[in-house]
């Protein structure tokens, strides 16, 4: 309660298992004979100074047939692990099933959680019995807190509640003593709310607006009605809340943009801010533009997209184009500076070793993503996951139209579900794109709920073991879709031998099969790094130069790229 000590998890090689350990702030060191966690996938959740609920592996029957823990135990300080109660439990078709506190004053309330597919769950409230009461939530919700007896709760699909109607995307709150429902804030068809923070009285919103970011604060009126005030912080960029609560209705944001590096600032509770710092220029961005701009895709739907590049560059055309997309889990592309190190996209990696040498970045916001609310994602899930790779075509498309590059000068990236996007795009529009960089994979669609994590993606592409759904997966799985005697570009493709949610063997098979069948291919598998495919900054900078110089032998004219010939 007093914030001192916090649970701080340790990964070997990046994987997705890790150790936890008890950490104290003041004294900067672990606390001996603390709270600790061997490897694995779990979940903790402080109930008290002394308590912790703890989903982790303790023994097969303990996992989800995903990998991921379905008990949950309530263990006290002192006592062995393995004598924790079990107080909540779910059955091995869930994805994952845990509990947590959530503290609302001196008032703290457990909730117990059954994801019973990626994005579907169940919530329950513990009884003073030690049982639980199921919350009336529709499954696409996300409950966010507790503020002065209402949980507050982000919606993922329309929800009518006692004779009343909540729309897709919108903030509600939900009074646990009354069993009521009010609406907070409900997003404007050009809006996305991405982050719900409690105060000690307030609530603070981070959203985007056609993908720009925004902020604002509501606060309780004495009509019940919720009062919005905003944060007048800069324009045009990325805005995030970085900290809130904790007994105070201060906040700390962030704000950057692909020309812009990150800057911390403190709210007050008056909202009024203050620059607290910023980090240092990574690149010279005086002559680099950044423009948002729209494309039509296949079913006529308008989707945004950012170009980064020197004034210059962008006016003569025909540039080299590097053009990012990932489109899927809700998951939004953001025009950021460097928040995320080690992703191609982002300004600062991009205009310090691409724009600068006269090149183009493009940021795809297509569909599967969150740009637009969850009806965004919603559109491109299982039997529509065609309209993601649409729309990164239409994209490139555009750019080819538009003469800001050419077939033989545009590349593209993607990594993870981006990479599954890189092989659609590869394997169904092989005459848009010169290069193609395609990092830690899902490829074999067949098979790819067999391997790892991928039993939990289920909900978003659908069951290939199911025939009616294998019929539209094998549509575009490219694993499947790989032949002989097409003009692929040759393709960069990188893994992680310890990769725990995206087996290194989609890529291993991938780079394999084209190479059988007489294509051209890079690959790297680096020994260490999880998904994220690094381990550490040497290996990040490693990686990331690969596919830099990859791109700029495929893309600007080196006479010893694959195929012969300069550009």
């Amino acid at each position: 309660p007093d914030y001192v000590h916090c649970m701080v998890e340790l990964s070997d090689g990046g994987k997705d298992a890790g150790y936890w350990r008890e950490f104290n702030t003041q004294t900067k060191e672990f606390v001996d004979g603390g709270f600790y966690l061997p490897e694995a996938k779990s979940d903790v959740s402080w109930v008290d100074e002394n308590t912790l609920l703890v989903g982790t592996d303790r023994g097969p029957s303990t996992l989800t047939e995903s990998g991921y823990p379905r008990t949950s135990v309530k263990w006290t300080r002192g006592t062995d692990l393995g004598d924790a109660p079990v107080i909540f439990e779910g059955p091995a078709q869930d994805v994952w099933d845990l509990t947590y506190a959530e503290h609302d004053g001196d008032a703290t309330y457990i909730i117990g959680l059954r994801g019973t597919s990626f994005f579907e769950r169940e919530y329950s409230l513990q009884n003073s019995d030690g049982t639980f009461t199921p919350l009336p939530f529709p499954p696409n919700t996300d409950l966010q807190g507790v503020l002065n007896g209402e949980l507050i709760a982000l919606l993922r699909e329309d929800w009518t509640h006692q004779d009343e109607n909540f729309s897709n995307g919108s903030v509600i709150a939900y009074d646990l003593e009354a069993g009521t429902t009010h609406l907070v804030m409900a997003p404007a068809e050009n809006q996305s709310i991405e982050r719900v923070a409690l105060g000690k009285s307030n609530i603070i919103i981070q959203y985007l607006e056609d993908v720009s970011g925004k902020a604002v604060r509501l606060t309780r009126g004495r009509a019940g009605d919720w009062k919005q005030k905003p944060f007048k912080l800069p324009e045009n960029g990325v805005v995030r809340v970085i900290s809130a609560g904790g007994g105070t209705d201060e906040a700390y944001f962030s704000f950057e943009s692909m020309t812009t590096p990150n800057s911390l600032y403190h709210a007050s509770a008056r909202n009024r801010l203050t620059r607290v710092q910023s980090l240092p220029a990574l690149y010279d961005a005086e002559d680099v533009v950044v423009e948002q701009r729209f494309a039509v895709s296949a079913d006529g739907t308008k989707v945004p997209y950012f170009i980064m590049a020197k004034a210059d560059v962008l006016k003569a055309g025909n540039a080299p184009t590097v053009q990012y997309g990932y489109g899927g889990f809700l998951a939004s592309i953001l025009p950021v500076y460097y928040s995320d190190p080690g992703r191609p996209q982002h300004g600062a990696l991009a205009g310090r070793m691409w724009v600068s040498r006269g090149g183009v970045l493009v940021l795809s916001n297509i569909r599967g993503g969150s740009e637009y609310g969850p009806k965004w994602h919603q559109a491109a899930l299982k039997e529509n996951r065609q309209k993601a790779f649409d729309d990164f075509i239409a994209i490139s498309e555009a750019l080819i139209d538009t003469g800001v590059t050419s077939p033989e000068k545009l590349g593209a990236v993607g990594r993870s579900n981006g990479g599954l996007l890189m092989g659609a795009i590869m394997t169904q529009r092989p005459d848009l794109y010169a290069a193609v960089d395609i990092g830690v994979p899902l490829f074999d669609m067949y098979r790819y709920d067999k391997l790892l994590a991928g039993a939990s993606w289920v909900g978003e592409y659908g069951d290939p073991d199911i025939a009616e759904e294998w019929a539209f997966i094998s549509q575009y799985s490219p694993y499947q879709k790989l032949e002989a005697g097409k003009a692929y570009p040759a393709p960069f493709f990188y893994t992680s031998t310890k990769d725990d949610r995206v087996h290194p063997g989609h890529a291993r098979k991938a780079a394999a099969k084209m190479a059988d069948l007489g294509y051209d291919v890079f690959y790297y598998e680096n020994i260490e790094g999880g998904h994220g495919g690094t381990a550490n900054q040497d290996q990040l900078a490693y990686r990331t130069a690969l596919e830099f110089a990859y791109f700029a032998k495929m893309l600007m004219g080196d006479e010893n790229k694959p195929g012969g010939g300069s550009d």
